[in-house]
């Protein structure tokens, strides 16, 4: 295998997520949040059986759009730039899912959004958003905390959806994922 075609079916290691991270001009303040969401979902991945290296490298590199906004807009151009570097995608799906606990289509028209079902499907998709969902800046939080910021900004049906994915990943792990150290 050679070029483009192995590079697409090969996770990028830890530094050279850093590097694309650093190259397309994600700030300090993203990569710090972005390695502490690796690290929860990696240790969340650990419980459930997940594949590791993929949420490992999912958790370092969901906010990739953010070097080109810090709307909900960053899961697309994040999918984007993946896919314009050839990553896998298994992990462009990561990157353009972890938004909340999951968009519809309509939803996400409504937020300005391509039309398009923005849900995480597979384990690791939900595992890199719920932890997403967990880590504000590059503080953990509690699923309690999660929930009652959606619920001030009035997004109740994200609030509930945020509350039934924790629910489903603790059930999966065997633990409350917020007692997850």
């Amino acid at each position: 295998m050679t070029g483009a075609k192995a590079r697409a079916e090969t996770l990028p290691s830890r530094d050279e997520c850093y590097r694309l991270l650093r190259e397309h001009g994600c700030d300090d303040e993203v990569i710090r949040h972005c390695e502490a969401v690796s690290e929860l979902a990696v240790k969340i991945a650990k419980r459930c059986r997940a594949n590791v290296a993929l949420v490992e490298i999912g958790g370092l590199l969901h906010d990739l759009g953010r070097c080109k906004s810090h709307t909900l807009s960053h899961a697309v151009e994040g999918a984007k730039l993946a896919t314009q570097l050839k990553l896998p995608q298994g992990l462009v799906r990561i990157i353009e899912r972890h938004i909340g606990a999951g968009i519809t289509s309509k939803e996400a028209e409504r937020l300005g959004l391509p039309k398009k079902d923005y849900t995480p499907r597979t384990l690791e998709e939900r595992i890199v958003a719920h932890a997403d969902n967990l880590i504000s800046g590059s503080r953990r939080t509690g699923v309690e905390e999660a929930v009652a910021h959606l619920a001030r900004k009035g997004e109740h049906e994200a609030a509930l959806k945020v509350m039934r994915l924790h629910e489903e990943l603790s059930h999966l792990c065997g633990i409350n994922i917020d007692r997850i150290l």
